[in-house]
């Protein structure tokens, strides 16, 4: 096997990703089992919701809109929000990525803030600024954020997440999913939350490192994944939200590009893709093409059960285009009732497969240096 923990090269190694002594030294802080335990996640975030008191927003009526503020993983939780209320939702859900709300944001509005971090420099900007519109307010976040203070000001519930990680985007999604629960714009009981942990602890089976990669579909995932340039399509809002989720852990595990869409959207402004110096080479081709060239594209279309007649249609002309190209299609497809456990099943999945596509470049998951060195500004 050619290779040593902590020495990434430019190439993957798909044997790594079956040799439980590398897997166990390269990844030294444990994302293997943050995302083994994303059952537990789930249970722990609804628990904590209930008992931070988040049902109590439905006290103050249903708001005109609600607004997620959150960067990363925590804006994704938004998403997930929106996703997860679905079209049909009658009070409109946006999430802002930024310091400041949206001039229209008032008392009667409710504003969640997520915070990745402890010290996140825009989810303290935005609480204080929907102190002073006098928002409602709903944080969640690490146990020692100053936004616990902030959302203590307002009057509002907050959900801390427990010490020694960064939150994950259960922990930080359901509180948010509880809140529209108690509003009566989604369902979310104690039937749901099971029932999502238990399609996620399927997926931490099937995924698990002693899996073989034959059997193991995290690391299929991972392998198709690999010296290729991602172009991550949903084919629904709610599958939009998991192709989401695999490019911010596919930047923040590998250090690894992605492209997101949506039919039909994609399909105009990204297709080009498909020919260029990017595209239009032979199914066997070197996916680097010449020596020192841009890695070629595989187009993965993430299906859910939910999808419109015409996206179905778009989905599968755009396929045939790339595969005519030489562009590789795989599908990853949502599977469960509920719309939280469709979106759970496509995360579970993708979340291993960003994992094993780290590991297999010989990188440490959770060691990604130019995050760190951010963060110390």
């Amino acid at each position: 096997m050619s290779g040593a923990a902590g020495a990434p090269e430019d190439r993957f190694d798909p044997d790594r990703l079956d040799d439980p002594s590398f897997l166990e030294e390269c990844d030294s802080s444990g994302a293997l089992r943050t995302v083994a335990s994303s059952a537990a996640q789930v249970r722990v975030a609804f628990r904590a919701a209930l008992e931070a008191g988040v049902p109590r927003i439905a006290e103050y009526g249903r708001p005109r809109a609600i607004v997620v503020a959150g960067m990363g993983v925590a804006g994704v939780a938004g998403e997930a929000l929106e996703a997860v209320c679905g079209r049909g939702c009658p009070v409109p859900i946006l999430t802002v990525r930024r310091h400041l709300l949206p001039g229209w944001v008032g008392a009667a509005d409710l504003v969640a803030v997520t915070a990745g971090s402890a010290r996140s420099e825009e989810a303290l900007a935005v609480a204080a600024d929907a102190v002073r519109r006098g928002c409602v307010l709903l944080g969640v976040g690490p146990e020692d954020s100053p936004l616990r203070e902030a959302v203590a000001r307002a009057g509002g519930p907050y959900v801390a997440v427990a010490q020694g990680h960064r939150p994950t985007l259960w922990e930080l999604a359901v509180p948010l999913i509880v809140a529209a629960g108690a509003l009566r714009i989604a369902e979310m009981g104690e039937a749901v939350a099971e029932a999502v942990a238990a399609r996620l602890e399927d997926i931490a089976f099937r995924c698990r490192p002693s899996s073989e990669s034959f059997l193991n579909p995290g690391k299929s995932f991972a392998m198709e994944l690999a010296d290729r340039l991602p172009l991550l399509w949903g084919c629904s809002p709610l599958a939009r939200v998991a192709a989401r989720s695999l490019a911010c852990r596919l930047h923040r595990c590998a250090g690894y590009p992605a492209l997101v869409g949506e039919i039909p959207e994609a399909g105009h402004e990204q297709i080009g893709l498909f020919n260029g110096p990017f595209g239009a080479q032979p199914i066997d081709a070197d996916p680097f093409g010449e020596e020192g060239g841009p890695p070629r594209p595989r187009l993965f279309l993430f299906r859910d059960t939910e999808e419109h007649p015409l996206v179905a249609e778009r989905r599968e002309a755009v396929a045939r285009l790339a595969e005519d190209r030489g562009v590789p299609v795989s599908e990853v497809s949502a599977e469960g009732a509920h719309p939280l456990e469709r979106l759970a099943s496509l995360i579970g999945l993708s979340d291993y497969a960003g994992v094993y596509l780290a590991l297999g470049y010989g990188r440490d998951p959770s060691r990604i240096a130019a995050l760190a060195e951010l963060g110390a500004h």
